[in-house]
């Protein structure tokens, strides 16, 4: 069975590369050699709990979650049966959250935390850090929270900012049946930076993906889509990945 430090040093590797971070950035972050935040990762060697809290905050993630599942073998169950509940998005404890600001002309990343709660009836709580991708990397932004309510065909996050009580965001995302890696979703809330309704195209992972060119593309609001939202008279995001 895979060591706890093992386990904590991989959350941490795969919360770093999330947010496109380098060895040498986090180490920065936290004030360590690049070599320690490398053994950190290997699972070389055995973190204390200051340090934790530190790379937690500097990933934005909370460190509980860098903990991993506690010696879990398997998620816990969601609580609907059959075919939906057997979807990857459906069982999964951490997803990867992208979508295109276009007003900064920034790709903006997130991690997303799915846990049980077990103080509040067995519902399921998420966080969420959001993450713009800069020239000069990513520069943490914003945390939210919130809960998770799962259907046979969505799930629908609701989330609240963890500084900004007022701002409230939902997110939508398609529940595939078929076992694949990225789901399509929608954002919708008000904006922090102008206090404006708005709503984004997302793409939800359960794999981190490289912010390339072509991934940033198929993020974008296409004019054959603009021409069938004009149509609908209304703003959609289908089941059918970008082309």
């Amino acid at each position: 069975m895979e060591s706890i430090t093992a386990r904590v040093g991989a959350s941490i590797r795969e919360a770093r590369k999330a947010r496109g971070m380098t060895l040498a950035q986090l180490a920065q972050a936290i004030h360590k050699s690049r070599a320690s935040v490398s053994k950190y990762e290997n699972g070389e060697i055995t973190l204390d709990v200051q340090t934790l809290y530190e790379i937690g905050r500097a990933l934005h993630v909370p460190p509980a979650q860098l903990l991993g599942d506690g010696g879990q073998e398997e998620a816990p169950p969601r609580p609907i049966a059959g075919s939906a509940g057997q979807s990857p998005f459906f069982q999964a404890d951490r997803l990867y959250f992208y979508f295109y600001d276009g007003r900064y002309q920034r790709l903006k990343t997130g991690v997303i935390h799915v846990h049980k709660d077990e103080g509040k009836g067995g519902d399921y709580r998420a966080s969420l850090s959001i993450s713009a991708v800069t020239p000069a990397g990513c520069s943490s932004e914003i945390c939210y929270s919130g809960k998770v309510v799962y259907s046979d065909m969505l799930i629908r996050f609701s989330f609240v900012n963890q500084y900004n009580t007022l701002e409230e965001d939902l997110l939508y995302i398609f529940n595939p049946l078929e076992r694949r890696d990225m789901t399509g979703g929608l954002l919708c809330g008000i904006s922090s930076a102008d206090l404006m309704p708005c709503a984004f195209r997302c793409l939800v992972t359960l794999t981190p993906r490289e912010p390339t060119e072509e991934f940033i593309s198929s993020l974008m609001i296409t004019k054959k889509e603009l021409r069938r939202w004009q149509k609908l008279n209304m703003l959609i995001v289908d089941n059918r990945l970008p082309e």
